[in-house]
């Protein structure tokens, strides 16, 4: 399980990657004429994280973000797998699929909790850090927002999750399956009903894939620029 922690990654490159702008410190302080500060090229930085998370989160956070999906959409765990197969077999179609269905509901409604996390770490972006993103790579952002939090990401996110696997009564769903499959006198090997851990790790991976999704989008794509500062910074406009 990959953890993962804030802003800009979320790196399934599905955008063409030689048609990413690159952006270079040079190029931006440089230009002179444009006029682009380092407290403007900052903002600018600050704006993209913003548009960014905001789109990942809209678009995980909503019906079938992950059930719908075919990138995102979770299965029973890798642990968990055989039982899929041997319920099945005994006609449990119905409770194996209704275990699914909670588990990526649950995903679907923990991520709404991700933004004010990742908002925290727009705020306490310094000059510094905004201005090696510009000189970065392509995902320079996305790789700051792994490394600078992670950990407060899980742990943030972590009883979010529990939460709302609860309320989507994936907890009980999953749970029924696995006691089922654990009772049966041919199980040797128990399986862990604990969902939580999963899940966190699997909504915190497509939340940064989301994320640099639309990084690469802002510094490719001219029309992902909203705003007149990203358009000064990303495009040299």
């Amino acid at each position: 399980m990959k953890t993962r922690f804030i802003l800009f990654s979320f790196c399934l490159a599905t955008l063409p990657a030689l048609s990413y702008a690159q952006i270079k410190l040079p190029d931006i302080l440089g230009k002179k004429s444009k006029g682009i500060t380092e407290n403007e090229a900052g903002q600018g930085v600050k704006e993209a994280l913003l548009q960014g998370v905001t789109t990942a989160v809209l678009n995980l956070n909503k019906t079938d973000g992950f059930f719908g999906s075919d990138i995102y959409k979770m299965l029973l765990p890798p642990d968990a797998l055989k039982i899929e197969k041997s319920l099945r077999k005994v006609g449990m179609d119905e409770q194996v699929d209704k275990a699914i269905l909670a588990i990526n509901r649950g995903a679907e409604d923990a991520v709404g909790f991700a933004k004010p996390i990742f908002m925290d770490a727009i705020r306490e972006m310094t000059i510094k850090d905004a201005l090696n993103i510009i000189k970065g790579s392509n995902d320079a952002a996305t790789q700051y927002f792994k490394q600078k939090t992670t950990e407060k990401l899980i742990a943030a996110f972590t009883p979010s999750v529990k939460t709302s696997l609860d309320k989507t009564n994936a907890t009980k769903y999953y749970g029924d399956i696995v006691n089922t499959y654990n009772g049966f006198p041919t199980t040797f090997k128990k399986v862990n009903p604990d969902l939580t851990s999963f899940v966190v790790g699997k909504a915190v991976d497509a939340l940064f894939d989301q994320v640099a999704k639309e990084e690469a989008n802002i510094r490719a794509n001219p029309l992902a620029r909203t705003t007149d500062i990203l358009r000064k910074v990303f495009g040299g406009k």
